[in-house]
């Protein structure tokens, strides 16, 4: 009884559901296929993710570098009286076949001039093909301080926390009118004007781009942060999947509301909103992600430096001549945090609004 109940114990723990097979106590075919499916998930998911942030810490040289490396390497420096700069190390082989830790002072075409860092005042000059660079991984934050200082960070930045919070609300707001409408209202045409909303998915975006750029032309929204905010506000999706969720709101509550006499802004603010808030949390991590992640049409209607969101700041970021990716790579992984710090908060809300979602 002791043993079972020990042996159960283990396998309640976070080790024990990793390692539990389909069969007790031996693996199976099923079991090996379906690790082997999870990790190649795994590292497609994540893998890219993972390399940016690796590659965010390295050099110019060491990004372009092929074959590229998974490690961020530096190659080490040595201080040498009488240099104004550190002079980097390089491990050299010698004509008698010995090899001597040297700093290089230069190089001119094939030959390297070389000295020995304790006594700097004999020039070695050895050919490149013998020495390699003495290099360790080092996670160096330059990149990110160089690119934070040339790199109008928290001006985008507060672009796009304006952008994506206040789309956000607005999409809330809309959506879920429509929603409650459609959901909770019998009138004539309801179930038609929920099938042209759906319909409206299979349009792209490039068929409507032209007509909605002139219209923001018209309204004089050009160069303006509400020409991003104001087109998408309402989406089919949102509608879809908050009116689904309101349909399993009983409409016994909605009638017994009225009945004690609540005005309809009422029931929807007071008791819809709040039996609905699985649903809005789904709808507000996708939409955060949406608003945030948008280039193309921040890309159309923002011209102007003051007014650029971090994505079409990190295009411009690129240059004309040169493009300085260690730096992009730094501001990219920068980006991408807040989009996963609301992720992280608001996730365990996404299996409940869409498991939910469409129960009647």
């Amino acid at each position: 009884m002791t043993t079972q109940t020990a042996a159960g114990a283990g396998r309640t723990g976070v080790v024990g559901y990793l390692t539990r097979t389909k069969k007790r106590g031996r693996i199976g075919t099923a079991d090996v296929l379906t690790y082997i499916y999870l990790l190649v998930g795994i590292v497609l998911m994540f893998g890219p993710v993972i390399w940016i942030l690796m590659s965010s810490f390295k050099t110019p040289a060491e990004v372009t570098k092929f074959p590229p490396r998974f490690l961020p390497y530096q190659q080490e420096t040595a201080v040498v009286e009488g240099y104004d700069e550190p002079l980097p190390l390089f491990d050299v082989t010698l004509e008698d076949g010995s090899v001597a830790r040297l700093a290089q002072v230069r190089r001119v075409g094939l030959e390297a001039q070389m000295i020995d860092p304790a006594s700097p005042e004999e020039i070695i000059r050895v050919n490149i093909n013998a020495r390699q660079p003495v290099e360790e991984v080092k996670f160096s934050l330059d990149n990110y301080t160089e690119g934070m200082e040339s790199f109008n960070f928290w001006r985008y930045f507060l672009n796009s926390v304006v952008v994506t919070f206040v789309a956000t609300i607005l999409t809330l707001l809309v959506n879920s009118m429509a929603a409650f409408s459609l959901s909770k209202y019998e009138y004539r045409g309801r179930n038609a004007i929920f099938l042209i909303i759906l319909s409206t998915l299979m349009v792209p975006l490039s068929v409507i781009l032209v007509p909605a750029f002139l219209l923001i032309t018209q309204i004089g929204w050009n160069n303006n942060l509400l020409g991003v905010i104001v087109p998408g506000a309402a989406t089919p999706t949102g509608v879809f999947l908050l009116r689904q969720y309101m349909l399993t709101i009983p409409d016994e509550l909605i009638d017994s509301a009225r009945i004690d006499g609540a005005s309809e802004w009422r029931i929807y603010l007071q008791i819809v909103l709040p039996l609905a808030r699985p649903a809005l949390a789904v709808l507000a991590i996708f939409s955060v992600m949406w608003r945030w992640n948008d280039f193309l049409w921040p890309k159309i209607v923002l011209t102007q430096n003051q007014v650029f969101t971090l994505q079409v700041g990190l295009e411009a970021f690129q240059g004309d001549l040169q493009v300085q990716w260690n730096l992009i790579l730094a501001m990219t992984v920068l980006t991408l945090l807040p989009i996963t710090f609301v992720f992280g908060i608001l996730q365990k809300y996404i299996t409940t609004g869409i498991a939910t979602t469409g129960m009647k």
